[in-house]
């Protein structure tokens, strides 16, 4: 299994690769916080890449969960989660986040860095809305300083404020949340030491000639927060009617 900049595989990371072993323990911490904001009954993990949060939750919360899906459009990320990860509890499918639907609907529903991946989050917050079940638990994650002009596949950039937005408009209910900052280095960056760095955009520089208003963003988060990424990861309760 390819470990790339989008997609963690434990397994594989490399002893030294600090960035990989940084971006996993963040992702353990949000699935951690996940675990304790969730709701008895269904879980869905949505974009849940090869399982290792599947079986996080299992494992810290596994009395409270009924069954648990996990969702992800990569049939090889989901071949790896049904090998490595198998439990009686757990069902692996190879599905598109826009295409998946299930009417019975979940207690929980789980999406971690992924709605900055998509074109229109906006549909994609409407659709997990309608599988959450009254009083349910929806958890979503996202970074919120510039990353598009450095990161491909993300397509959106996110502040705080625009990312609340986009749930608040469903009368979803606040219920926690959780902030995050990864310092980084620039020129590991830029010269893709690290196996993970390869899918940094490539002529960063010609896309700042093309993008002007992301040269502007980029100077802005580093003048106000330094050389650091931020993420915020928030439970919204759905009222129960």
């Amino acid at each position: 299994m390819h470990n790339c900049m989008e997609r963690i595989v434990p397994d594989l990371l490399r002893d030294g690769e600090a960035t990989g072993v940084e971006t996993l323990r963040l992702h353990i911490e949000r699935y951690r916080f996940a675990c304790k904001n969730l709701r008895a009954g269904r879980v869905l993990d949505i974009a849940c890449g090869v399982g290792y949060g599947v079986n996080l939750i299992l494992q810290e919360a596994g009395d409270s969960v009924s069954e648990i899906r996990g969702v992800d459009v990569s049939k090889e990320a989901i071949g790896y989660a049904r090998e490595r990860y198998s439990h009686p509890k757990a069902r692996f499918i190879n599905e598109d986040a826009f295409r998946f639907f299930d009417s019975e609907g979940f207690d929980t529903i789980i999406s971690l860095e992924t709605i900055e991946h998509l074109p229109d989050p906006c549909r994609f917050v409407v659709r997990l809305v309608s599988m959450l079940r009254p009083n349910g638990i929806l958890v979503c994650s996202a970074p919120t300083l510039p990353s598009v002009d450095v990161n491909p596949h993300h397509l959106i950039d996110f502040t705080e404020r625009s990312f609340r937005r986009i749930f608040e408009k469903h009368s979803l209910i606040e219920a926690g949340s959780m902030k995050q900052i990864q310092p980084y280095k620039m020129f590991p960056v830029l010269s893709r030491k690290e196996e993970r760095l390869a899918g940094v955009r490539r002529n960063l520089f010609g896309y700042y000639l093309a993008h002007p208003k992301s040269v502007a963003k980029r100077i802005a988060a580093i003048l106000l927060y330094g050389f650091n990424n931020h993420y915020i990861t928030i439970a919204w309760r759905k009222p129960r009617s």
